[in-house]
């Protein structure tokens, strides 16, 4: 738009430089007493700020003599995209944009009173309409989807807080980092993921503008999903490309650019410091622990082949010893707030809690921890394992009985008995409540004194990560307490423990059908409502439910803070609870669904079978494996006198499989008769009937996980021998 502007101020000075400092527009014609000017304002908002983050692309058709806000075009009322992308002013026509200007002409702004408003709220009844730069000032919400609504300060959309979240916690904004008050406003945002991430409305905005549609999301959690939806919601603009640093050309080129520069003191090459030869003396070796430093083979010294060098500041770090970083400690002490370690990377999308946990369980390490256990006393032995001071979650489990008919058992089948009893009495103790296989968390003081949860939570963790059973006995809504899943649904009666006084209460205020009972019932649990926060009179049964919600929330979660925290800290031993907090739909099976049945199929895949090199024993063998499928498939429908879970108790001292695969896997291989006639007969006597003395049993091997099936001519001599020393195996651990 050009205008014809008294330009006496500074007329000198435009007369010099032809420029006008008045109106910091460019001059295109001069005269003693007029300045002709070029009007970069927006021909709807009647702004010259020209800032793409906050008002969109400042678009200047010269053809047409009009400049316009790209954000002005999207939120104003009356303009629509009739044409192409190519045409116009990214479809806007070019007369539906003067026709526009001529319609918001005859409309007042709220803000500045001035005429031109173009933009009016989306409520009907409301008739408040602003330029779109006003609108920012006087908090208007426009939404950048749709049919492009925008909303005055008394009908915008607005943010509310979590049931569990701390408004005490964040102080500064996650992407200016500056100071910020978390109260939700206007300017003030949260994700709805994490609710820890605030950050002004600017900030968010600016960095929307940068990051594009791909890169856009919460800083402190990278939620994308969750976060786009909701700051569309509150008005952010999201631009529809790439990131702007991934449009700049050439922007990583310095990143495919090799060091090759000569560091050393003195540099013996006649081309100078920065000449590389592709070998020989005067090679460039880089340090092989920073890549930033570098130096010609002869200048250093070095020999003539050398491809490892270390400069003298990673040398100094690593204390003259530049490829070995010292580690620490083994046996360092720990606080009670730090009892785990760091993990390796996980895939970004594990198929199964087997599979991390695989990755977390602390392997081949070097040491080891003995622990005497006296009897069925595993959580006494447990608990004092994790309150010694010099603890080490890292460390081998090495479990001795104290008993004597315990003591007999193999290490690996000490260790799965003992983790199998600590699993059950942890699922008895008194820090947990409710009915069996479904527990929440429980109030108790004692516990809190000897900060139990804490010890509890770092033993569930520990069970799971040294190859224990899954726990298999949270309820929904203590999973929920612990770690948001399913995120931000909030807890009704049914979550709370039955048969217990507060939730008796809280459903007799719950069932009231009437306000007179409802008053009664208020009444009865005055000292319970007055804890809780919520003794303020009730006028009509409407306000029951919210009184309700209230009140689950104060016993399950506001109550059980301290306790909910520490077990919660108590799970991060050796990386266990973060995993979880990562992929909480993939761990709720471990801990809220009880172990699966093992079926015939199940168990023949856990198995891997290992056969002979000779080809006379293959032979033989392979008729094995058809029988071994066969019995399985026998004992899982009770054709036979023994069970999958004594089958696999035989083998590697448990009744169900671990979370954590099985180490060293389990395999099969082949136990054979002697080849003599004598031999031969006996088996051929056998498969009649007629004997059983000479026949082979199976052998297991715990400590390998490893079966020796025999080999045998007949399936029924073979479901025998199998049954005979299963059988045998069970009785006797039984009768210990």
């Amino acid at each position: 738009m050009f205008g014809v502007t008294n330009c006496k101020k500074l007329r000198s000075v435009c007369r010099s430089s032809r420029i006008c400092t008045h109106h910091k527009w460019k001059l295109v014609t001069m005269d003693l007493c007029m300045c002709v000017c070029v009007c970069p304002d927006c021909v709807l908002c009647r702004f010259a700020d020209d800032d793409p983050a906050l008002y969109g692309e400042k678009v200047k058709l010269k053809d047409h003599n009009l400049s316009v806000h790209y954000f002005c075009l999207l939120t104003s009322n009356g303009i629509y995209q009739r044409g192409e992308e190519d045409e116009g002013v990214f479809g806007f026509l070019v007369e539906d944009i003067k026709q526009e200007v001529r319609r918001s002409s005859r409309l007042r702004c709220v803000g500045c009173k001035k005429k031109g408003a173009c933009v009016g709220c989306n409520i009907t009844n409301c008739r408040k309409t602003v330029h779109y730069p006003c609108g920012r000032k006087h908090k208007f919400i426009s939404q950048f989807t749709g049919l492009f609504p925008t909303y005055c300060q008394d009908h915008s959309p607005s943010q509310s807080l979590s049931l569990g979240s701390d408004s005490s916690l964040p102080h500064s904004c996650s992407i200016c980092l500056d100071s910020i008050e978390p109260v939700l406003s206007y300017s003030i945002l949260k994700c709805p993921s994490c609710h820890a991430s605030w950050f002004h409305r600017d900030c968010v905005q600016r960095q929307a503008h940068s990051a594009g549609l791909f890169f856009f999301k919460c800083t402190l959690c990278n939620n994308k999903d969750q976060f786009q939806e909701e700051m569309l919601r509150m008005g952010i603009f999201i631009p529809e490309r790439d990131a702007s640093w991934e449009l700049e050309a050439n922007a990583y080129s310095e990143l495919l650019e090799v060091y090759e520069h000569c560091d050393s003191l003195i540099c013996l090459c006649s081309d100078g410091r920065t000449f590389s030869n592709k070998s020989g003396w005067f090679m460039v070796i880089r340090c092989c622990l920073c890549g930033s430093r570098g130096t010609h083979r002869k200048c250093s010294g070095l020999k003539l082949d050398a491809r490892d060098w270390a400069c003298s500041d990673c040398t100094r770090a690593t204390n003259k010893r530049a490829f070995l970083v010292t580690p620490p400690r083994a046996g360092q002490r720990r606080n009670l707030l730090s009892k785990h370690s760091k993990r390796a990377s996980l895939p970004v999308r594990p198929e199964s809690p087997e599979e991390i946990l695989q990755s977390i369980v602390p392997q081949h390490h070097p040491f080891s921890v003995e622990l005497e256990v006296d009897g069925d006393q595993a959580l006494s032995a447990g608990l004092d394992l994790v309150r010694r001071p010099d603890f080490d979650p890292t460390h081998t489990l090495l479990i001795r009985f104290r008993d004597e008919q315990y003591a007999a058992q193999d290490e690996d089948t000490a260790r799965t008995f003992f983790l199998k009893l600590l699993l059950q009495q942890i699922h008895n103790s008194e820090v947990f409540e409710g009915p069996s296989g479904c527990k929440n968390l429980a109030l108790d003081s004692q516990a809190l004194r000897d900060d139990s949860y804490f010890d509890l939570g770092c033993l569930l963790a520990l069970s799971l990560a040294h190859g224990g059973p899954p726990v298999g006995f949270f309820s929904p809504a203590l999973y929920q307490c612990l770690f948001n899943y399913p995120a931000n649904r909030p807890l009704s009666l049914r979550h709370m423990t039955p048969d217990t006084h507060l939730t008796h209460q809280v459903r007799q205020i719950a069932e009231a059908e009437s306000l007179d009972k409802l008053r009664e019932a208020m009444a009865a649990s005055w000292e319970f409502l007055e804890l809780a926060g919520c003794n303020q009179p009730v006028r009509s049964l409407r306000e029951r439910e919210v009184l309700v919600e209230d009140l689950v929330s104060f016993t399950m979660i506001t109550r059980m803070q301290l306790p909910l925290q520490r077990f919660r800290e108590g799970l991060q031993t050796l990386g266990v609870g973060g995993q979880v907090q990562l992929f909480p739909s993939v761990f709720y099976r471990v801990f809220c669904e009880s172990a699966e049945r093992i079926t015939a199929q199940t168990l023949s895949q856990v198995f891997t079978i290992s056969f002979s090199e000779q080809q006379d024993k293959l032979e033989r063998e392979t008729p094995v494996v058809t029988f071994w499928r066969h019995f399985l498939l026998e004992c899982e429908v009770g054709r036979s006198s023994i069970s999958l879970q004594d089958i696999l108790c035989f083998v590697i001292g448990a009744d169900r499989l671990p979370p954590a695969d099985l180490l060293p896997p389990p395999s099969i291989s082949f136990l054979h008769q002697s080849t003599s006639p004598q031999a031969e007969l006996k088996e051929q006597e056998e498969s009649e009937g007629k004997s059983w003395e000479e026949a082979l049993f199976p052998q297991s091997k715990p400590e390998s996980n490893s079966l020796l099936l025999p080999v045998t001519s007949s399936y029924k001599t073979f479901k025998h021998s199998m049954e005979h020393a299963i059988s045998l195996h069970v009785h006797l651990r039984h009768s210990e």
